[in-house]
């Protein structure tokens, strides 16, 4: 083992994991959203009102939050993944995981929150 690839971070088995199952729930919950989005719905896409009244069934929105969650969680892990190869000093590895998890919360709150306003748009309209 060479000093570069000893004091140099790595991804370790449980990230790794981690991004092969979000990859996977991805497949699963884009699955979802094409059958509904683009087979079920008539003419192949959902209008606005269409829109607005299928995310009253509660189950919607939880569904497209854990897909969110799960395409936020996949590409930053994977982005990490790309900046660990570049094999970057030991020092620079913390500030790149706080980083990555500041801007992938902050992500997600955005999304959802955008995710309840439709919500409360169809409840509205």
């Amino acid at each position: 083992m060479d000093n570069a690839s000893s004091s140099s971070p790595r991804e370790n088995y449980l990230i790794w994991g981690i991004k092969i199952l979000a990859g996977l729930f991805i497949l699963v919950f884009l699955g979802i959203h094409f059958v509904v989005n683009h087979l079920v719905a008539p003419g192949g896409l959902l209008t606005y009102a269409d829109i607005l009244a299928y995310y009253q069934n509660p189950i919607i929105p939880i569904m497209e939050i854990c897909f969110l969650v799960f395409v936020v969680i996949h590409a930053l892990l994977g982005l990490r993944s790309i900046l660990l190869d570049l094999h970057p000093p030991a020092r620079f590895a913390k500030p790149i995981d706080i980083a990555f998890v500041v801007i992938g919360v902050s992500m997600i709150v955005y999304g959802a929150w955008l995710i309840f306003e439709v919500v409360q748009l169809g409840r509205v309209g």
